[in-house]
């Protein structure tokens, strides 16, 4: 019996000594900051970078050919090309995906006319830039190996993409960029076990796209960089009514420059008709919209400094402030 209560008197001092042992947890008190949160706020803020406001530009996507002899046949209609046609087709959904442009389709512009007129339709909406293109390279390649009790097989697609913006003004080809992209699939089996892959007709359309997200980075870039304008409809009272709207970016308490149009003379250097720099003569503040759509909204804004009086609607055009850029 004594032994017994030794053996537990043992056991509680070596359990008090480990307790002991046990290193106390540090205390963390809270310690209010030497300046309050809305102050924090507003460091934080002035750190980071400054968002520049940008319009949505118009755009149009033209022609869009198949210039590589892939899918090409004898019986085969010109208006029915696949490569092309799905190159157009990617570029379009990532330019309206992308939410920073309004797109419209100019496939063929004489069919679409023709339908206008035959719907009693209005006119062609005008856009600031036309998107043209080829797919100038494409190709496909099986490779495969085919061992004792196995084999694989590779199938690769390789896609390269041309663009060009055209100023539908002048007809102006400005910039011109080169997308390349491919895509692959594999398969295998050993010992009769795995896949045996088909023809996947999927890699088509991967590689085009890979070719496309290749160039639209720089393609979105130079189409921003071109300023974003818009022209007077009217002035009523003291409202000046001007094209364009929401759907383009426009904000009520927007600041936008009237300037004044400088005269249009011909280049002899290269025969275009280039127009003088102009003088802002005026600042507006968008104060409401009207229309129902991108193509017959408006906006109502008023004079805050400067003047239009006396001035030819005509030779105003109506500009975003492009500050900080």
């Amino acid at each position: 019996m004594s032994k017994v209560i030794s053996r537990i008197s043992a056991v509680g001092i070596l359990l008090s000594l480990a307790g002991c042992a046990t290193p106390q947890q540090p205390r963390h008190e809270a310690v209010e900051a030497p300046v309050s949160v809305e102050t924090q706020q507003k460091a934080q803020e002035s750190l980071r970078t400054p968002v520049i406001k940008t319009y949505k530009r118009k755009v149009a996507i033209g022609r869009f050919s198949n210039e590589t002899i892939y899918g090409k046949g004898l019986l085969r209609d010109a208006d029915l090309d696949p490569l092309g046609k799905q190159a157009s087709d990617i570029l379009a959904a990532d330019l309206v995906r992308s939410g920073r442009f309004l797109v419209f389709e100019r496939p063929d512009l004489a069919k679409l006319a023709r339908e206008q007129q035959i719907s009693g339709s209005g006119d062609l909406v005008g856009v600031d830039a036309l998107i043209l293109g080829s797919v100038s390279e494409f190709g496909r390649t099986t490779e495969g190996t085919t061992g004792f009790l196995s084999s694989t097989k590779l199938q690769k697609a390789k896609a390269k993409v041309n663009i060009r913006l055209v100023d539908p003004k002048t007809g102006h080809a400005f910039y011109s960029t080169t997308g390349a992209g491919e895509a692959t699939t594999e398969s295998g089996e050993v010992a009769g076990f795995g896949s045996k892959a088909e023809f996947d007709a999927t890699l088509n359309d991967k590689a085009i796209r890979a070719a496309i997200g290749n160039l639209m980075d720089s393609l979105i870039g130079t189409l921003e960089d071109r300023p974003w304008e818009t022209y007077v409809l009217s002035i009523e009272g003291e409202n000046v009514l001007i094209g364009g709207g929401a759907s383009q970016g426009l904000r009520v308490g927007d600041r936008l420059a009237a300037i004044q149009k400088g005269k249009q003379v011909r280049n002899p250097q290269t025969g275009f008709m280039i127009d003088l720099p102009g003088k802002e003569i005026a600042r507006l503040q968008v104060v409401s919209f009207f229309g129902k759509s991108e193509t017959d909204e408006g906006t109502v804004c008023q004079v805050i400094s400067g003047s239009m009086a006396g001035i030819q609607l005509g030779s105003i055009s109506v500009s975003e402030i492009r500050e900080g850029r």
